[in-house]
């Protein structure tokens, strides 16, 4: 069905209508169930922690000794290492003003991701890709009144995520020709005490939402959008940034489980007595009833505490070659305070280290590029909602770049040294620049006139 032949049956037939928006072609693993990537993710719910594949033992006497469950985050950690590499250095916006009209534009915009916290909404949905494999952001208005942008607007913009991580389905619906002509999610909220089951579908003209508030799927809201564009902006992945890696962050966990089993185990002090005649023991009283304890053997007797000699080398090879190919097959460093300060590097040597973490960011930079690009068009399109028509070509033609910098560790003297050796030891900032940037004064410009009249006090001092 198409789009138009979809809206044409929403109040007739709701839901052959839901079903039909409910399609999804684009190859998204799914997040719940028993074979979804919460399984991987969670380390609640790795192998190692079920207890029907790894039971607890059963004594004799019908006690149960609970086995040692080593369970590792390292799905988790991958996520957070691959957003931070991503979004360590804030993404930027790189504005091409050609006019005073589009240069006041430009600070409207920005201003707008500032008040939206775009930074930390940028980390919470590369979070949500690289885990759910698929995040939407909405772009909504709020009739409210502001002057927060740097003009009179009669709408506050505000943004929100929506993730198969935080429960929500998503639907994104695509023409023939690859273009999406309407996005649904499927979320669930309380309501008066009750789960209420909700639907939303965008499109570039219309707003529909369903809801079982009545008991019953119906059609709460139908109304007609302004902007032109869907205010949905989705992107996906065909797997998490883990992908294909799961086994070896099991394999880790069944080591480290068993060993400490063994430990458990063997670890624990035998005394032993090598004698040939039969010896009593259990003779001595509390520690609390008496000062010592006096035990007497036999001659010829050896008395002695036995521990287990376990080599656990083998172990902690094992488990630290697991460790590092996992790392290495996924392209992310491993920043633990162990292996980074296992030797001494300059800032040089240390970038080298993020060397496989840069083209892994560029390999995923494609798909966030072309994400915040068709943000910044919906932003337009409702930025034009809040502004005078004189602003609106202005608003069209303002050139917009996105540019994503992989983070890395930097040695900043180092890089000004070569940056002096380059320019022959030129001066590069001006002191004013150089008291912003040490941000040590609250009033630079009070900071700066008392420089300059020490400067000047100097200066005649030295005739005097």
């Amino acid at each position: 069905m198409t789009i138009e032949e979809i809206l044409a049956i929403i109040e007739s037939d709701p839901v052959t209508a839901m079903a039909a928006l409910r399609e999804k072609s684009v190859p998204v693993p799914a997040w719940g169930g028993k074979k979804g990537l919460v399984q991987e993710y969670d380390p609640k719910k790795h192998p190692v922690n079920n207890k029907a594949k790894y039971p607890d033992i059963v004594l004799k006497d019908g006690t149960i000794e609970e086995v040692t469950r080593v369970s590792l985050n390292f799905q988790q950690l991958a996520v957070k290492r691959m957003s931070e590499l991503c979004c360590g250095i804030p993404p930027k916006r790189i504005y091409s003003p050609q006019d005073d009209t589009q240069r006041e534009v430009a600070q409207w915009m920005e201003r707008i991701y500032e008040k939206n916290r775009i930074d930390s909404v940028n980390i919470e949905r590369t979070n949500m890709l690289f885990a759910g494999c698929e995040v939407m952001t909405l772009w909504y208005a709020v009739e409210q009144r502001t002057s927060a942008y740097g003009f009179d607007s009669p709408l506050k913009f505000r943004c929100r995520n929506f993730s198969p991580t935080l429960g929500d389905e998503l639907y994104p619906l695509f023409d023939e020709y690859g273009d999406m002509v309407a996005m649904s999610v499927a979320y669930r909220r309380k309501k008066a005490g009750n789960t209420v089951s909700f639907f939303d579908t965008y499109t570039a003209d219309r707003h529909i939402k369903w809801s079982t508030d009545s008991g019953d799927w119906r059609v709460e809201e139908n109304e007609e959008t302004t902007i032109t564009k869907i205010p949905a902006i989705y992107m996906y992945r065909p797997e998490p940034i883990w992908g294909g890696t799961s086994n070896l962050v099991y394999e880790m966990e069944w080591s480290l489980s068993r060993n400490g089993n063994y430990l458990r185990k063997n670890s624990k002090p035998l005394f032993v007595v090598c004698a040939d005649n039969e010896i009593e023991f259990g003779q001595e009283k509390s520690e609390k009833k008496e000062f010592r304890s006096v035990l007497q053997y036999p001659k010829g007797s050896t008395v002695q505490y036995v521990t287990w000699p376990q080599a656990v080398d083998n172990t902690k090879y094992y488990v630290s070659e697991l460790r590092n190919l996992y790392f290495t097959l996924l392209q992310l460093p491993d920043w633990s305070y162990e292996k980074m300060s296992q030797q001494a590097l300059s800032g040089e040597s240390r970038k080298q280290l993020f060397i496989d973490a840069k083209l892994k960011v560029t390999d995923e930079s494609g798909r966030l590029l072309e994400f915040f690009d068709r943000e910044t068009n919906v932003l337009r399109a409702m930025l034009k909602t809040a502004t005078p028509d004189k602003y609106h070509k202005a608003i069209d033609d303002l050139p917009v770049e996105h540019e994503i910098t992989p983070y890395e560790i930097g040695d900043e003297k180092e890089t000004i040294s070569n940056l002096m050796t380059a320019n022959g030891n030129k001066p590069m900032i001006t002191q004013r620049e150089s008291v912003e940037i040490l941000g040590w004064s609250a009033d630079v410009d009070k900071t700066m006139k008392e420089l300059e009249a020490e400067q000047q006090r100097s200066v005649f001092e030295g005739y005097e």
